[in-house]
């Protein structure tokens, strides 16, 4: 495999193993919503794709910039990531348990919850800018654009997926979806701050 081809295959899968997050994330949505419409899949997947590849992007500028104070603001990703996610994921099981045995209301996924979603979810990928930082500009833009490209497939899968199975899961959806993301969340801080 010539360099070129080594390079498309290491971005590939660094963009599955960054996806994985927001696959799960995506499950749960889809869980949460089971009559959810393509237009809102596409864009639930194309946020976390966005954000997929705005975060390493900023970890490239910063390492070329500010990397003392980026330095000290990793310490603190996997506490932000775990509480964003413990307050989304809080919110759905609190929800799913109030209105369990009710009549099948999904919660609808707000553009705010899905920005927190986002964001948090891809806050991980800010360190990705440090294992891109020897690429030059051009390289570390077409890397960042393979993940999100990875990202955006994953996570269309993830919504369909959960869309399936939120339909035979009725009523326990919210809450599953909930631990879900509390879990998402509990690994993400266990494997920062290890």
């Amino acid at each position: 495999m010539d360099q070129f081809g080594l390079f498309l295959l290491n971005s590939a899968l660094l963009g599955v193993g960054l996806a994985m997050d927001a696959f799960s994330v995506s499950l749960a949505n889809g869980l949460q919503e089971p009559k959810m419409r393509l237009k809102k899949q596409l864009g639930i997947a194309g946020a976390f794709a966005f954000f997929q590849f705005l975060m390493p992007m900023v970890g490239w500028v910063c390492i070329h910039t500010v990397v003392q104070v980026f330095s000290q603001f990793q310490k603190l990703i996997p506490w932000i990531a775990l509480i964003l996610l413990l307050l989304i994921g809080g919110k759905m099981l609190i929800e799913g348990i109030r209105h369990r045995g009710e009549d099948d209301k999904p919660v609808r996924l707000t553009p705010a919850a899905l920005l927190m979603q986002a964001i948090a979810t891809s806050i991980d990928a800010l360190s990705v800018g440090f294992t891109i930082a020897e690429y030059r500009l051009p390289t570390a833009f077409l890397c960042s654009v393979i993940i999100a490209v990875v990202t955006l497939g994953i996570c269309i899968g993830g919504v369909s997926i959960g869309k399936k199975f939120g339909t035979r899961l009725a009523g326990g959806a919210n809450v599953l979806g909930g631990l879900i993301l509390i879990g998402i969340g509990i690994e993400i801080f266990i494997k920062g701050i290890i």
